[in-house]
């Protein structure tokens, strides 16, 4: 019975998060894109400029540059680097390319959902200030569609575990400092395995996953501000010393580099295999970057809904930040090193990403392996500190805000429970409830599209003639 569950929730989250997902997120984006006048491209060097405004508005919880930092510590994970090599793996180097283009689109999708985020900023029982999905439909397309906001909410609950970064940070630290004999000889798993019945490799597993739990347990509990510090710290380190890593890999090989990028290109639109695996590579490498960067699912919202700006548009072009950094600068580090250090990755068929990566990392550096792990480390537990505010957020909205507290000890529980456990179907129920979290985010962002393009209209076009803007005026 629970054999033939898990097999049909596995099915079932196969399908959403396969072509439907894509097709929603990826063709949703690129009319977002179109739509708005290519406002990723046109608009990155105001979004660089408006990260220097300070925020005069009380209404918030954190800064814009804290919501930015936030949001990346949750979409910068181990999606950025087992991802990227699943996807080297499976596309080929062309599907990067294909990842920049969903980055583009990905930029204006959250340019949508930083606008609307601030547009129609909501507030919890308390009288704090909240945003998300669920005060954008509510407030933006009417009271009528408050099933559809408590669909998104009830989703997010699900969705924002981290059950991934829990099992696969636990399977990553084991393989790379434990050995099976190691496990078996020490005594502290002996002694737990004893207390608790499990074998010693669930042992392990139980006190990394306790482990990580505390960590996270430190930060999280002290709410949002302390996330968004945290995070405000932890982000530029992480990517910093990521790039560092990877630039010692280039300089060391950079007689390489030209025929890497090369390859990118020239693979990206290779017809060797015919018109329908060119499409296939465009799709992993697409919907890989939409996995990636979240834009669709909602959770942005959320994070820039609960900044201290009162410009709409102004958040807008901070938010779509997020996805040049993720799916374009960390994903295309990764790659780079990857293809540097295992030219035919392709050849590597049934290896897992994360192993690819780490093979490659130490190839290409002096216990590159060790230092991967540690970045890995960060962006998985970075993940979890944002992802747990979005599922309390999630849990306010339906609950009120002192029941939601119980959300967040549920999420630390559960990050112990998922490092020991087996997670197919848990894995595919929570890709499950992400895939419909983008299902009522895209109806209303593509909805209020026009109120998010005419709020940008005004806002520049003030702008040309320096007269300032009231909050209002973009509303």
């Amino acid at each position: 019975m629970l054999d033939s569950l898990s097999k049909y929730i596995v099915a079932v989250a196969d399908f959403l998060c396969g072509y439907p997902l894509f097709f929603l997120l990826i063709g949703g984006g690129l009319f977002l894109l179109l739509s708005s006048g290519f406002v990723s491209l046109r608009r990155l060097p105001a979004a660089l400029r408006e990260l220097r405004t300070k925020n005069n508005s009380s209404n918030g919880q954190i800064s814009s540059a804290q919501a930015l930092a936030s949001v990346i510590a949750a979409t910068v994970g181990l999606g950025n680097i087992a991802g990227v090599a699943i996807a080297l793996v499976v596309g080929g180097p062309g599907a990067i390319f294909w990842m920049w283009i969903s980055a583009l689109v990905g930029m204006a999708t959250k340019y949508h959902e930083g606008v609307l985020a601030i547009m129609y900023k909501g507030t919890d029982d308390r009288g704090l200030p909240q945003g998300g999905p669920m005060h954008i439909i509510t407030q933006g397309l009417g009271p009528k569609w408050t099933p559809l906001a408590k669909f998104f909410a009830i989703a997010g609950l699900f969705g924002t575990l981290c059950i991934m970064n829990s099992n696969q940070l636990t399977e990553a630290f084991i393989t790379t400092f434990s050995t099976p004999e190691g496990i078996e000889a020490s005594p502290l798993l002996s002694w737990t395995s004893g207390m608790t019945g499990l074998s010693n490799l669930a042992a392990y597993k139980l006190l990394f996953g306790i482990a990580v739990a505390a960590v996270v347990a430190i930060v999280i509990l002290g709410g949002i501000t302390r996330i968004a510090r945290v995070a405000s710290v932890m982000v530029p380190f992480m990517v910093g010393l990521y790039f560092f890593m990877v630039l010692y890999i280039i300089i060391t090989r950079i007689g390489d580099v030209p025929g890497v990028f090369r390859l990118i290109f020239t693979e990206a639109f290779n017809l060797r295999a015919g018109f329908g695996a060119l499409i296939g590579i465009a799709i992993v490498g697409a919907r890989r970057a939409a996995l990636v960067n979240d834009a669709g699912i909602g959770t942005a919202s959320i994070m820039h809904g609960a900044s201290r700006n009162n410009r709409p548009v102004r958040e807008g072009l901070i938010a779509m930040l997020g996805p040049a950094i993720d799916s374009g600068l960390v994903c295309t580090l990764t790659a780079v090193a990857i293809l540097l250090c295992i030219p035919d990755v392709q050849q590597t068929a049934g290896v897992k990403g994360l192993a690819v990566a780490m093979t490659a990392f130490g190839r290409g550096i002096p216990y590159g392996e060790y230092l991967l792990m540690f970045i890995v480390v960060c962006f998985a537990m970075s993940s979890m500190f944002s992802y747990s505010f979005y599922g309390s957020t999630c849990a306010s909205y339906l609950f009120g805000s002192r029941r939601a507290r119980w959300y967040a000890y549920a999420f630390i529980l559960s990050l112990i429970v998922f490092a020991v456990v087996p997670l197919e179907a848990a894995v595919g129920l929570c890709d499950l409830f992400y895939a419909l979290m983008a299902i009522p985010t895209m109806i209303a962002v593509l909805a209020l599209s026009g109120r998010v393009r005419n709020a940008t209209r005004r806002y520049f076009s003030e702008s040309n003639t320096s007269r300032p803007v009231p909050p209002s005026a973009e509303k």
